[in-house]
């Protein structure tokens, strides 16, 4: 198995990054998308029932496949042999940020499903706030890999 990742491994880190990229431009744009659903949108309008349809596919066609994959595909490079020096700091701060970018996926599902009955009770700037925090994370990440700290 081992001799099959090593063989792979340029394939497996492409198809990763190629994730990475889909998965990022969900996270930048959902929150982007609640920030004018909120300041915008009146609730029960057919303008609502668009962004609520955007919001969804967006979430389940696009970020939640690109966030498994980005999982699968990483987690096979984590395995290949000599590829991780885990005595070293930057591996644990790109898992903590990983874990992070994780969490911020399923809280924005959930703000998502907060539109549909009504119940959001974010405005416009706190979502714009939450925004950044893919951004941060993507830097923590981005920096961890390659100045490998």
């Amino acid at each position: 198995m081992t001799d099959l990742l090593a063989d792979w491994y340029p394939w497996v880190k492409a198809l990763h990054v190629v994730s990475v990229i889909a998965w990022m431009a969900g996270l930048f744009y959902l929150p982007r998308l609640f920030v004018y659903h909120v300041e915008v949108v009146e609730r029960g309008s057919a303008t609502d029932s668009l962004f609520q349809t955007m919001e969804r596919r967006l979430l389940r066609a696009i970020m939640n496949p690109s966030m498994a994959t980005t999982w699968v595909f990483g987690l096979a490079l984590v395995m290949t042999p000599g590829i991780v020096d885990w005595s070293s700091v930057w591996p644990w701060t790109k898992a903590v940020a990983v874990l992070g970018m994780t969490w911020f996926h399923h809280w924005l599902g959930l703000r998502r499903k907060d539109f549909m009955p009504g119940t959001n009770r974010l405005t416009g700037r706190q979502y714009r706030m939450m925004n950044e925090v893919p951004t941060l994370l993507m830097l923590l990440i981005v920096f961890s890999v390659i100045v490998k700290w």
